[in-house]
């Protein structure tokens, strides 16, 4: 399935964005902090409804740097992510990551970021280590740091942004010649 473009009050999505830890307030018709945002969805209206049912939303955030508190101010920021079945995740990541350069082509010089709450997203056991954010780290980010509230900060950086982009045109074209 691919990533279908959303807004910041699809009525479709708010369940789904109900069941993400991060959610300020539950059955709320907006799910999406104030400023620029870029909202996509997979799935059917059921599937966003009913979990582990295949469905999956995704908001990039890119917050005027003036009001934003934390180090990597002017960065695009991926506020929420939640996958139930609809696919890899690291593929949706990187997926997401492309669509968010498609509509806003000048990548900020910070890339792009996502905060991981380490109490609230359960970690995988890698070679016998407990890691969180373990699908962002194949989709090509890294862990550059920690919030003041401790929360995981996982960046990927503005020459990987344009390179994942060139790649995936490039696969475009191929299947398109094919």
């Amino acid at each position: 399935m691919t990533w279908v473009e959303s807004h910041r009050a699809d009525p479709e999505v708010v369940p789904m964005a109900d069941r993400h830890y991060n959610r300020q307030k539950i059955g709320s018709p907006q799910f999406v902090p104030p400023g620029r945002c870029h909202v996509l969805k997979i799935g059917t209206a059921e599937q966003l409804r009913t979990p582990g049912a295949g469905g999956a939303f995704w908001v990039t955030s890119w917050p005027f740097a003036e009001y934003v508190k934390h180090a990597w101010a002017g960065a695009w920021v991926c506020s929420a992510f939640r996958n139930e079945g609809a696919g890899v995740a690291s593929d949706l990541i990187r997926a997401a990551v492309i669509s968010t350069a498609e509509k806003w082509p000048e990548v900020p010089w910070k890339g792009m970021v996502s905060f991981i709450d380490p109490a609230k997203v359960e970690p995988r056991m890698i070679r016998g280590r407990e890691t969180w954010g373990h699908s962002w780290f194949e989709a090509g980010f890294e862990h550059v740091g920690y919030t003041k509230a401790g929360l995981w900060v996982m960046q990927m950086k503005p020459a990987q942004i344009r390179e994942l982009r060139q790649m995936d045109k490039l696969v475009k074209r191929l299947e398109k010649a094919a």
